[in-house]
């Protein structure tokens, strides 16, 4: 029984880096520009830097496929993580206002430090996103009965709203508005070379981390008391659980902005389809996580072209409606 799971799991693995691929290609292969299969495969496997067709494949489409594809596996991975160590079925790093708090320290960065460099960013960004949870957890844990995944929620939605209206509040006074509306909405087609060389490592190495933690996860989503009986130490695994899903949400944030519901939506789909072990829904939700964002920014880009919509808007349209059947799903069981 557990050799024929182990297989389905395996297959689906398989068919989800196909369907990547397949995701990647069909990404970089059409745009504004119309160009043929056989310049992009040339553009990329054969770049010369003296074609304007090479250029747009090799300097713009495909380091912005490359950074929907990493950050959509970090904020996956994120959700993944915080819905198992809190046990709250809407854990996501949007909704619970993480992103906001990386959103925040942006906008102050672009206030007071204009000339910041990238790696200064990221730390910031994950620094602003870490001050937020700790905020979050204690807010939500200050009542009466302690924490809760409803009042985790509340606590997180009340938190991002006051964080978007500060960062708001900074771009409207230092006249940020136009450079912060990319964050705000949500995008990667700032994305470069030069991001992807700092983004790649941080997301893969903290992803190959936290399935390391898999096992722990698993039993730590049963509850406090069983995974004390199975001899899994809560605290640390919850601690450490929630340090890796600040540093995947607070770097991605710092480069593609503030994107929501893509860990709400991707960790509840694998869970239909491999069921409760996270070691098998941690990998699953990176690669999956990355498909759906690079779609979104492919249809992004190709509604209206050459005018691009925002990413973050693209997945709210389903991610909205996801988040609301949940909220009605907790309500019932309540």
């Amino acid at each position: 029984m557990n050799g024929s799971k182990h297989t389905v799991f395996f297959l689906l693995l398989f068919a989800a880096l196909l369907g990547l691929g397949a995701t990647l290609f069909i990404s970089v292969s059409f745009g504004a520009k119309e160009l043929t299969m056989s310049t992009v495969w040339s553009a990329v496997l054969h770049y010369d830097a003296e074609l304007t067709s090479h250029q747009i494949v090799h300097e713009i489409r495909l380091p912005r496929v490359l950074g929907a594809a990493i950050t959509g596996m970090a904020f996956a991975v994120a959700g993944a993580i915080m819905q198992g160590v809190t046990r709250n079925p809407m854990a996501d790093t949007g909704i619970l206002g993480i992103n906001a708090g990386s959103t925040l320290i942006v906008a102050l960065s672009f206030a007071f430090l204009p000339n910041l460099s990238y790696s200064a960013l990221i730390l910031l960004s994950f620094a602003g996103a870490a001050m937020t949870t700790v905020f979050i957890t204690l807010l939500g844990s200050s009542t009466p009965g302690g924490l809760s995944s409803v009042r985790l929620t509340i606590a997180g939605a009340v938190v991002a709203a006051i964080l978007h209206s500060l960062s708001t509040g900074i771009a409207i006074y230092f006249a940020l508005s136009q450079d912060l509306a990319f964050w705000y909405a949500g995008g990667v087609a700032g994305v470069s070379w030069s991001h992807l060389k700092l983004l790649v490592p941080i997301i893969l190495i903290t992803t190959v981390w936290a399935c390391t933690m898999g096992r722990s996860i698993s039993f730590l989503s049963l509850g406090d008391e069983s995974a004390t009986n199975l001899g899994i130490r809560t605290d640390k695994v919850r601690f450490l659980g929630m340090v890796a899903a600040v540093i995947l949400a607070g770097t991605s944030v710092s480069v593609a902005g503030s994107i929501g519901f893509v860990g709400l939506i991707v960790p509840h789909i694998v869970r239909s389809l491999v069921g409760v072990d996270y070691r098998k829904i941690i990998p699953l939700s990176s690669i999956l996580g990355s498909i759906l964002l690079v779609w979104a920014d492919f249809a992004s880009r190709m509604v209206n072209p050459p005018r691009e919509f925002a990413i973050g808007a693209m997945v709210a349209m389903v991610g909205v409606p996801f988040f609301l059947y949940l909220a009605r799903k907790e309500r019932r069981d309540l």
